[in-house]
């Protein structure tokens, strides 16, 4: 019978199956392990459990490492390249322990406790009763933060009793500088809300929120270019011949968005199970709303789908449809990603747009496609995920040719 593995042994086998897990070559198996190895006995030294482990530890330990290097080889790269080294093994590893990292600091002060508790409460408000998206949270929430970390020492109880406008001007002054009309209005947005939040609280003497003026941005005010469908076919046409793994995953990508207009969270938050391959159906969770779209399975996406996932799709234990190529072989973390794919794979087909670069210029195009084809509003709006007829009419202002056979003759003759 075999002795009971050790606490380290227990922490390298449980590295090494998430290594294997992930797809990582049977070099990273053997280098990964060997270095947080290093990292275990710097801890048994110093009576450092593993769960105590902080940034100013791993910091010395590396520092240590890198002294004993210089002493066997003559030549390093700095220290701050060098650590590379090592990095990506440790970092996996504390992952795998805190389930986060890196760990946030503990507060310094009794301040900073307060602000966190205030900011967690806002939290959960935003999750409890407004119902937000965690990414909308994380957005309203780090302004938040932000916001009573600029006050300092005034943002404890009695300072913000006595929040004045003055403070919310000099905030917005700092935290606004050099940014452009749609991101200041953003900011003001997010304050008014935490401001809102705080007079509900009854942590201020007065209801703020409606001094918090930003820019106005008027509905209606510019028209964004789509893609044309020519230039569609041609980003398509160009990526159909790249048939590598990366070229395989990107034409199914591209053929997805193309042809279902779909959002680029929707896209790479597919997984297997949406497809249903016996009723040529495809499920699409819209990742605004929530809600969910019955799609029909069209033979092109279809086709462009399985070929990715039966020749070029790595294997794993993730679900999702869209994995990274390369190790680590896992889903990608939010649609910011196609934004990288959607850019190389324009500019391989020579497709230089006006306007938008990212995903979201496939969505216009389509629109714009169903639009001039004479498909119903409703009907556009049930493809694309909208929940308010309001929503699909702002892709009437892209259909611009159309509008033009439509103009009216100004009184009087050409103006001079």
């Amino acid at each position: 019978m075999s002795a009971p593995l050790s606490t380290d042994e227990m922490l390298i086998e449980k590295l090494l199956a998430h290594l294997r897990a992930e797809g990582y070559s049977l070099r990273i198996q053997r280098w990964y392990p060997a270095r947080v190895r290093q990292l275990l006995d710097y801890c048994n030294r110093n009576g450092l459990s593993i769960e105590s482990v902080r940034s100013g530890h791993v910091t010395r330990f590396l520092r240590g490492q890198y002294r004993l290097s210089r002493k066997q080889y003559s030549e390093l790269p700095p220290f701050q390249k060098w650590r590379h080294r090592y990095t990506g093994a440790i970092n996996m590893m504390l992952r795998l322990v805190h389930g986060a990292w890196p760990v946030p600091d503990p507060p310094r002060s009794a301040l900073e406790v307060f602000h966190r508790d205030i900011v967690k409460d806002y939290d959960t408000w935003l999750r409890e009763l407004c119902g937000l998206h965690p990414l909308t949270r994380a957005k309203r929430t780090k302004h938040a933060l932000q916001f009573l970390t600029s006050l300092g020492q005034r943002a404890d109880q009695r300072g913000l009793a006595d929040l004045s406008v003055r403070d919310l001007d000099a905030y917005l002054k700092q935290s606004c500088d050099g940014l452009r009309r749609g991101s200041i209005e953003d900011r003001t947005v997010c304050l008014r809300d935490f401001l809102r939040h705080l007079w509900r609280t009854g942590r201020t003497a007065i209801d703020l929120t409606g001094t918090v003026i930003g820019p106005r941005i008027y509905k209606h005010e510019d028209i964004p270019v789509a893609l044309r469908t020519e230039e569609v076919q041609r980003v398509l046409e160009v990526t159909r011949k790249d048939l590598s793994p990366v070229g395989l995953r990107d034409y199914a990508v591209l053929i997805l968005l193309s042809t279902y207009g779909l959002r680029a969270a929707e896209v790479v938050n597919l997984r297997l199970e949406d497809i249903d391959w016996r009723r040529d159906v495809l499920c699409v969770r819209h990742s605004k709303t929530g809600t969910y779209s019955e799609l029909p399975l069209l033979r092109e996406p279809g086709e462009a789908v399985l070929r990715y996932v039966e020749k070029a799709r790595p294997p794993s234990v993730h679900r999702e449809i869209f994995l990274r190529i390369q190790t680590p072989h896992r889903p990608f973390k939010n649609g910011s990603i196609l934004n990288c794919i959607t850019g190389a794979r324009l500019r391989a087909a020579g497709v230089t747009p006006q306007g938008r670069k990212g995903p979201h210029a496939f969505r216009h195009a389509r629109a714009v496609s169903l639009l001039r084809s004479g498909v119903p509003l409703k009907i556009i709006g049930d493809v694309l995920g909208h929940t308010s007829a309001a929503a699909t009419a702002e892709y009437l202002k892209l259909a611009t040719e159309d509008l033009r056979t439509i103009g009216l003759d100004l009184p009087g003759g050409f103006l001079p």
